[in-house]
């Protein structure tokens, strides 16, 4: 059996970015938002609202890289909780626009990424996903989730994996 390259985007990205969304309703209920956005893990890291943003750009970008197309522009602007949840649900509403049977050819599709400074690689879809958009939305919504836990946010391993539902007792095999 082999997996779709759509399989192995639209629902991880999905489900993580549902995850980020629902993270900003506890944080809410925690802390004052003043005191999250801004809020970072090391000196020398971005902060909590640019962790948002990069991971909605990861996840646009990387599905209109696959299938091709200019990807939706989103000013890097958000300044609340509510900012960060509508690019949540404008990142969401556009990976939800894409239907599978786009991305058929997106596993040997020539991707490339152009750096601000001229260097950037050449992908396949395929090494483009795996090697470098999965890995790198990944490091975003961790060091999201990273910040909120270590500012006094009532996040936990569950809320990373929400989309799993509670578990269910499995009966003997």
């Amino acid at each position: 059996m082999t997996i779709s390259l759509y399989d192995a985007s639209v629902p991880v990205f999905l489900n993580a970015l549902t995850s980020m969304r629902n993270w900003l309703d506890k944080a809410a209920a925690t802390k004052a938002e003043a005191d999250l956005l801004d809020a970072r893990l090391a000196p020398d890291m971005r902060p909590l609202v640019a962790q948002y943003q990069m991971a909605s750009d990861t996840a646009k970008n990387g599905i209109a890289r696959l299938v091709g197309e200019t990807p939706p522009s989103m000013a890097d602007t958000e300044a609340s909780f509510a900012e960060l949840r509508e690019r949540c649900d404008r990142t969401i509403a556009y990976i939800k626009s894409i239907e599978a049977d786009r991305m058929a050819d997106s596993a040997t599709r020539p991707v490339e990424l152009k750096l601000p400074n001229g260097q950037g690689w050449r992908f396949t879809g395929l090494d483009y996903l795996t090697g470098f958009a999965l890995p790198n939305f990944f490091f975003h919504v961790t060091t999201a989730y990273a910040i909120l836990r270590a500012n006094g946010v009532d996040v936990g391993k569950n809320d990373f994996l929400q989309h799993l539902g509670a578990p269910a007792q499995l009966e003997e095999v």
